[in-house]
C-alpha cells in the first residue's frame, strides 16, 4: 500500500524543543480505534490531507499524499485487512499455483470502473505493461520485475535519454503476462516469488479502463478507478474531494458518501482544527500535543494509537551527487553519534521505538538487532569510527526535510546530537513542501542527508528491503548498490518455504550495515485524532485511514 509502496510523508516532529531539553511524562495508548456504535449511512467528512507528489496515476505514487487518495478510489486483486495487513481477495476470484512462478488469476464478474465499463483481465494486463514499459518513466515500474520480459521493457542507454538510439527498449510487453479471456490471465516468473500474491494489493497493480491509454495525461489530474469511491475534483494545495460509487460491487465499501481531503502545508493546523470540528481525522498529531500526552486532553475519547509497518530513516544522496558521504565509515559514524533514545523521550514522549535494523518489527521476518552497534547512541566510538575515516571533508553535514509537515524539531535534535558526537557542523535544512521535496530527491538534485521513511506497500519483510535497497529499485532514493544484496534478495524470493525466505532476506539486511546506505532511526506508532462528529475512526496495519469503518455519529 502506503506506498504503502510509499515514501512517508508523516513522520512529526516539534519545532521549539531542543535535543537537550527536560524529559517529558506520558506514554502510548493502546486504543487503535474509536467505538462505531451509533454510526449512520451517508454524509461527507473531512480528513487531513498533503500534496501529492505527481498525478494520480496508481503506477507513478509511491508516496502517501497521492496513495492515500488512491487507496479510497482504487480496487484491486487483493485488498489487505484493515487490522492485519494480511491479503484477502478483493477483485480476485482466485489466485493459484502449483510452483510460485506460474500464476492463473480469475476475476470475479461485475465490478465496474467510475467511468462504467466492467473491469476485465485485459485491464490488469494493459496497466502493468504500462506500468513496466521503460520510456513510460514509472516510478513503480520496478514492481513488475518479477514478470517475465520485464528485461526488455526496459532502456539500455545513459545519459538524459536512456531510451534514444540504440538504449531503445526491445520491446512494449511483458511476455509473462497473458489473457486468456475476459476474466482469467496469467502471470508467468522469471524466477519463482514466494510472496507474489501477497504483493498483488498494491496501487501499482490497480488496473485501469480502456479510456487510460487514450490520455494518461488527463487520467493522472482525474483518475478512475473501481474502488468505493470516485474522484471528484483537486484544487491544488487545497483540497481533493470524492463521492461514494453508487455501482460498487466490492465488500470494503462503508458507510460514507463523501470524503474531503485538505490539504494542509503545517500540521499543527489540522490538528486545531480537528479540536475545533473543523476537520473529522488527522492521520497526524503533532508533537508540540504529545508533550505528557496533551492530545488526550485536548481530545478525550478522541484518539487513538498503533504500531504500524513504517520505519523512520535517513538516506544519504548517491556519490555521485555529493561524495562526501561515500566512505561507510563515515555514515556508521552519523549513526552511531544519533541519540536516539533522548530524541523519542524528549520530542515524540515515547511514541516511538528505536530501530535496530531496516525491517518493521510488524512484518514476519522481522529480526531484531540487524544494525549491532552501529544504531547504539556511542559519541566516544562515533568520533572514533570518523576518525578512522579520515574526518569528515564537506565543510557541514545538512539534514534535509519537508517543511509543510512539523519535522523540524527531530531533525533539529539529531543535527545536534550529531554536532555533540562528531564536532562537526550539522544544519537541519526544510524544503517546501512534501512534492518539492520528493521531486529534488527524485531527480537526485539533493545533497548530503535527507529524512526518508516507508510504509509498507504490503506485509513483508520483502517490501522493506528490495524496493528501497536492490539495485535500481524505485524507491532506492541514494541508488545503493551491492551485488550481494541483490543476489540474496534474488534467491530469498525463490524460495517455496517462508521460513527460508526470511532467512535469506535476514541475510541481505545484515550486508546494509557494513555499507549504510541509510540511517534506521525509529519504528512509528500511528496516532489519530478525530472530531466529535465521527466514529468508527480505525488505524489500519499501515498507519492509514480504514475509510470502510468510519462514519458519521
Amino acid at each position: 500500500m502506503r506506498g504503502t509502496t510509499r515514501t512517508v510523508a508523516m513522520v512529526a516532529g516539534i519545532s521549539s524543543v531542543a535535543l537537550l531539553a527536560a524529559a517529558c511524562g506520558g506514554g502510548n495508548s493502546d486504543k487503535t480505534t474509536s467505538s462505531s456504535a451509533g454510526g449512520k449511512a451517508g454524509g461527507a467528512v473531512t480528513v487531513r490531507g498533503c500534496n501529492p507528489q505527481n498525478p494520480l496515476i496508481p503506477s507513478n505514487t509511491t508516496e502517501t499524499c497521492g496513495g492515500n487518495v488512491l487507496d479510497a478510489i482504487t480496487a484491486k486483486l487483493v485488498h489487505y485487512n484493515a487490522e492485519t495487513g494480511a491479503p484477502e481477495n478483493d477483485i480476485a476470484d482466485k489466485i493459484e499455483s502449483t510452483d510460485n512462478q506460474n500464476f492463473t488469476v480469475t476475476l470475479k464478474k461485475g465490478y465496474k470502473f467510475h467511468d462504467g465499463t466492467e473491469v476485465k483481465a485485459k485491464n490488469f494486463v494493459d496497466a502493468w505493461n504500462y506500468a513496466a514499459y521503460g520510456p513510460n518513466a514509472q516510478s513503480s515500474g520496478y514492481f513488475m520485475e518479477p514478470i517475465e520480459g520485464f528485461g526488455d521493457t526496459q532502456c539500455t542507454g545513459s545519459g538524459d535519454d536512456p531510451c534514444a538510439g540504440a538504449g531503445k527498449a526491445k520491446a512494449e510487453k511483458l511476455t509473462g503476462l497473458a489473457v486468456k479471456d475476459d476474466y482469467t490471465f496469467t502471470i508467468k516468473t522469471t524466477e519463482k516469488v514466494s510472496n507474489m500474491a501477497v504483493r498483488l494489493g498494491y496501487s501499482a497493480f490497480a488496473p485501469l479502463p480502456d479510456s487510460f491509454a487514450a490520455d494518461p495525461k488527463a487520467y493522472g489530474e482525474k483518475p478512475v478507478g473501481a474502488g468505493p469511491f470516485k474522484f471528484d475534483s483537486w484544487t491544488k494545495n487545497t483540497e481533493i474531494k470524492l463521492s461514494k460509487f453508487a455501482d460498487y460491487s466490492g465488500k470494503f465499501g462503508g458507510k460514507l458518501d463523501g470524503i474531503t481531503f485538505k490539504i494542509y502545508q503545517d500540521e499543527d493546523a489540522a490538528y486545531n482544527d480537528v479540536i475545533a470540528n473543523q476537520l473529522d481525522v488527522t492521520d497526524q498529531v503533532p508533537s508540540s500535543a504529545m508533550i505528557d500526552a496533551k492530545y488526550k486532553t485536548d481530545l478525550p475519547d478522541r484518539n487513538a494509537a498503533k504500531s504500524v509497518g513504517v520505519i523512520q530513516t535517513i538516506t544519504f544522496a548517491p556519490t555521485k551527487v555529493d561524495p562526501n558521504y561515500a566512505d561507510p565509515k563515515i555514515r556508521q559514524a552519523i549513526s552511531m553519534a544519533i541519540d536516539r533514545d533522548t530524541i523519542i523521550k524528549q520530542i515524540f514522549n515515547n511514541t516511538r521505538q528505536p530501530a535496530t535494523g531496516w525491517v518493521s518489527p510488524v512484518v514476519d521476518g522481522y529480526k531484531a538487532n540487524q544494525c549491532g552497534e552501529y544504531c547504539v547512541y556511542d559519541a566516544a566510538k562515533a568520533k572514533a569510527k570518523l576518525d578512522e575515516a579520515g574526518g569528515f571533508k564537506g565543510g557541514k553535514m545538512t539534514l534535509a526535510y519537508n517543511a509543510d509537515s512539523s519535522h523540524k524539531g527531530w531533525t533539529e535534535a539529531t543535527c545536534n546530537s550529531i554536532k555533540g558526537a562528531l564536532g562537526v557542523d550539522c544544519v537541519a535544512t526544510p524544503v517546501v513542501d512534501f512534492a518539492t521535496f520528493r521531486t529534488q530527491i527524485a531527480s537526485h538534485k539533493m545533497k548530503g542527508m535527507f529524512r526518508s521513511g516507508w510504509q509498507m506497500d504490503y506485509p513483508s519483510i520483502e517490501n522493506f528491503l528490495a524496493p528501497l535497497y536492490k539495485t535500481g529499485a524505485s524507491s532506492n532514493d541514494g541508488q545503493y548498490n551491492n551485488p550481494e544484496f541483490d543476489k540474496l534478495i534474488n534467491e530469498a524470493a525463490a524460495q517455496t518455504d517462508p521460513a527460508q525466505a526470511n532467512a535469506k532476506y535476514q541475510q541481505a539486511e545484515a550486508l546494509l550495515a557494513g555499507d549504510m546506505p541509510a540511517i534506521p532511526m525509529w519504528y512509528s506508532t500511528a496516532t489519530f485524532g478525530w472530531s466529535t462528529k465521527v466514529t468508527g475512526v480505525k488505524i489500519t496495519a499501515f498507519g492509514t485511514i480504514d475509510f470502510a469503518s468510519l462514519s458519521l455519529k
